[in-house]
């Protein structure tokens, strides 16, 4: 979720391409509120969005997301997936897993959840399943580590998308607050990690607060 509506591009640009998108349904909806009461950093509707048509566009049969929180993403990309398709996702917090297993149940897709509760570098070596699709979207500081153990277990042709890779424009720019220099220059580091990956053809987006899109080769 991005800190503000103009952060990556300029506020018309913005306003106009959030205006493009069709209306959430009434869930997604009550979804999107919720978060903005609460602080939960959800995904943004566009990003959401792009990770429900990569699933549907690459026939997704098994995703794996670092970093679930109320289950806004996971439902985009269940949405996405073939029938019998499943999203395994992992989050430390028994108070987002238990808002997400509410949203997800109202909206026909648990069974198409498997929520792995710990923390993701440690949760990922355990899988087994081979993927089509990897979400990066939890610990700025941790997403090279998220990469190196995922990257084996996706499938060739398959897809990684990290969300918030501009980070509010930092990146690219001054660092607001001491606070964000850690999660900042990591992703500098990350970004360019990345982009230059011998197995992966990856590039960043300015979609959302900035969208890594890599195919593995």
């Amino acid at each position: 979720m991005k800190a503000r509506i103009d952060a990556i591009l300029h506020r018309d640009q913005a306003e106009y391409l959030d205006n493009l998108l069709p209306p959430s349904d009434a869930l997604l909806a009550e979804m999107e509120v919720y978060a903005a009461e609460h602080g939960v950093p959800i995904a943004d509707r566009e990003v959401a969005r792009f990770l429900e048509i990569t699933a549907r566009a690459i026939n997704a049969r098994r995703a794996l997301e670092c970093g679930m929180a109320i289950g806004y993403s996971v439902i985009h990309l269940a949405r996405g997936m073939t029938d019998d398709g499943l999203v395994v996702t992992v989050d430390p917090s028994d108070e987002m897993i238990k808002a997400a297993e509410a949203y997800l149940t109202r909206a026909g897709l648990r069974q198409r959840a498997q929520i792995e509760k710990g923390y993701a570098l440690e949760v990922i070596p355990r899988l087994n399943e081979t993927f089509d699709l990897i979400f990066l979207d939890a610990v700025k500081e941790e997403y090279r580590g998220y990469l190196d153990l995922a990257l084996p277990k996706l499938r060739a042709g398959g897809v990684v998308i990290c969300d918030n890779l501009l980070w509010g424009g930092q990146v690219a720019g001054e660092i607001r607050s001491p606070d964000q220099q850690p999660s900042t220059e990591a992703l500098r580091e990350f970004n360019r990690y990345f982009v230059n990956h011998p197995q992966l053809r990856a590039e960043v987006l300015p979609v959302g607060d900035g969208l890594g899109y890599g195919v593995k080769i």
